[in-house]
């Protein structure tokens, strides 16, 4: 390995490190008291250093942001082995759902939280892992439509819709609101109320 790869190995791995302590932090403390200052200090390292990597704060929460619709996206990848569009949405529902409740604060960051869209506005970006994820569920409720499924129905509002539904069930989830509304079931009110929706695609 020459000079060059080897400095370039080294500052992808202090990226990573920065990220990793950043990410432990947040989960740990939440995102308002993670500071540059606490992430430098949680990797011992100066704070200029994290600045050499990233502007600010948003930058680096936009970065944790990428990393979690990777992991999302890695499980989704899975699926492109089902051939029936309609299993593999179901299953989709499924793999999101789970995704979102084992990882409520990765979640929040990837679909709730303003910094990683604050900071792609300050660098006049487009939000390509929303657009990739978007992609994947709308090319797949056009398979379906192409199966049979969903007629009278129109791609784009449909795709928009079924995401909205399932996003709605998952924050309503994480947020704790699910508790606050006497429901019989609430621990279990995401898992039934999706299978309801199965249901109804089901007749579609």
């Amino acid at each position: 390995m020459g000079v060059a790869e080897r400095k370039a190995k080294e500052k992808e791995e202090l990226r990573n490190l920065i990220l990793q302590g950043a990410r432990k932090l947040f989960v740990q403390k939440g995102i308002e008291q993670t500071t540059i200052r606490s992430i430098a200090e949680a990797i011992d390292y100066s704070i200029g250093t994290v600045y050499v990597y990233f502007k600010d704060k948003n930058a680096i929460l936009h970065a944790l942001h990428t990393q979690g619709f990777a992991d999302l996206g890695g499980q989704f990848t899975v699926l492109f082995n089902v051939a029936d569009p309609m299993e593999r949405l179901k299953a989709m529902g499924r793999v999101y759902i789970r995704f979102a409740l084992d990882n409520p604060d990765m979640y929040d960051l990837m679909f709730s939280i303003k910094a990683p869209m604050e900071y792609l506005n300050a660098v006049n970006e487009e939000w390509s892992e929303g657009k990739t994820a978007f992609n994947v569920l709308r090319t797949t409720v056009q398979q379906c439509m192409e199966a049979g499924h969903f007629k009278g129905h129109q791609l784009e509002p449909l795709t928009f819709m079924i995401w909205s539904l399932v996003h709605g069930m998952c924050s309503l989830e994480i947020g704790q609101r699910t508790k606050g509304v006497n429901l019989q079931d609430a621990d279990g009110i995401v898992e039934q109320a999706f299978g309801e929706f199965l249901k109804i695609l089901d007749t579609l």
